[in-house]
């Protein structure tokens, strides 16, 4: 087992009414002008951002607002939300949404208070000193940016995207009510289910083994998700369902199942080349590559693909074949994926074959013009980048 430092201040607030209290937690976090950052115009005609407008308001709390956050949130809107934020002299943000808001909302927040580009951070270039803090009501479960650590953003120039990871962007607050994700369309929700479900494997895959609690958690999680999606997707205002994926989500991503073992990431990694291309939705780009990446690497730790098979995938064990069981239990993921409306290639994905040039060009970009490596549980160099984006061709 690895020793681990365990850190999730975020205050959760869940529950049917849990807005009511945006106001209080604004100001008991130090908010006086506040940013409000939301996306799309569904949250204007939901409702929602009118209401969070007039409890700020009988809060006695300011706020300009930003919207225009699209998935694979772009550099570009981020900057504009600097701008106004120094002009406006803004001290808070407030993210109005899912994943792709709260990851724009930190990098909002990681750029007013840094003189240079933020994108720095994201290259590696340079690490924030402080930031503006950030809270978030969260609309749609699936990233887990409300209580974690992590940012993506996609800097057109170039189609990068790229994701940064320090502690002081966990929220300081995150707003979850359930109702407000029975509106959302069947494939958004299996989308962020998906993405749910592999937050939790790139820390299960591992070739650490001892901490069996951390490995109980994961799978009573992965469990949860796949049987909760199936109930929402027959019933989208099932609460009950809802509230297991929203909390779940958040549970899947703050830390919590990588407890004493190392984590992975690959999959990820490989995903966000495929987003940063071809502008697709992160879960179903995440269900076309796992397939093949697990395919690639399971004999680094067979019967941890065992374990995930029987006790997840609930394939039985014969005890005289692993490797028959740990592929029965991809194939079985693979059909999940097709239930719940996923892709499990890449040619599912985007509807037409990839191109090799296409191929060599992700790996280019995911390998950093060829200087670096992803994953642990099997280190990917370029070359099995390659190979893990040809095998997912379909």
């Amino acid at each position: 087992m690895r020793d681990f430092i365990y850190h999730t201040p975020t205050e959760v607030v869940f529950g049917e009414q849990s807005e009511e209290q945006v106001a209080r937690l604004v100001k008991k976090y130090g908010g006086t002008k506040v940013l409000v950052h939301y996306g799309g115009q569904s949250a204007l005609r939901s409702g929602l951002l009118d209401k969070i407008f007039q409890l700020l308001t009988e809060g006695g709390v300011a706020f300009v607002k930003l919207g225009g956050v699209v998935p694979n949130p772009r550099l570009s809107l981020a900057q504009e939300g600097i701008a106004l934020c120094r002009k406006e002299s803004v001290d808070f943000i407030l993210a109005v949404g899912g994943g792709s808001v709260i990851d724009s909302a930190k990098c909002i927040a990681y750029g007013v208070c840094y003189d240079g580009d933020v994108w720095d951070f994201y290259l590696g270039k340079a690490k924030p000193q402080q930031m503006l803090p950030v809270g978030t009501v969260l609309t749609i479960p699936a990233a887990g940016s409300e209580m974690s650590e992590a940012s993506v953003i996609t800097n057109e120039d170039g189609d990068v995207k790229l994701g940064y990871s320090n502690d002081m962007s966990r929220p300081k607050f995150a707003i979850m009510n359930p109702r407000r994700s029975f509106t959302l369309p069947p494939y958004q929700t299996a989308a962020g289910v998906t993405d749910m479900i592999m937050h939790t494997m790139e820390r299960y895959f591992t070739r650490d083994d001892d901490m069996d609690l951390t490995t109980d958690i994961a799978e009573a999680i992965m469990r949860r998700m796949k049987t909760a999606v199936y109930d929402v997707l027959r019933n989208p205002e099932d609460y009950r369902a809802r509230t297991q994926i929203m909390w779940g989500g958040s549970l899947a991503h703050n830390g919590l199942t990588g407890c004493g073992i190392s984590d992975d990431w690959a999959t990820h990694q490989l995903e966000h080349e495929l987003s940063g291309m071809f502008d697709v939705t992160h879960g179903a780009g995440l269900a076309a590559i796992w397939p093949s990446w697990a395919r690639y690497v399971m004999h680094e730790n067979l019967s941890r693909f065992v374990r995930f098979a029987v006790n997840v995938m609930d394939v039985p064990n014969d005890f005289t074949d692993p490797e028959t069981v740990a592929l029965k239990g991809i194939e079985a993921m693979e059909r999940f994926y097709h239930d719940i409306g996923m892709p499990v290639n890449i040619r599912e994905l985007i509807g037409r074959d990839i191109t090799d040039d296409e191929i060599r060009e992700m790996a280019r970009k995911c390998s950093r013009d060829y200087t670096t490596t992803c994953g642990c549980l099997k280190v990917l160099h370029a070359e099995d980048m390659e190979a893990i984006y040809r095998m997912a061709r379909g």
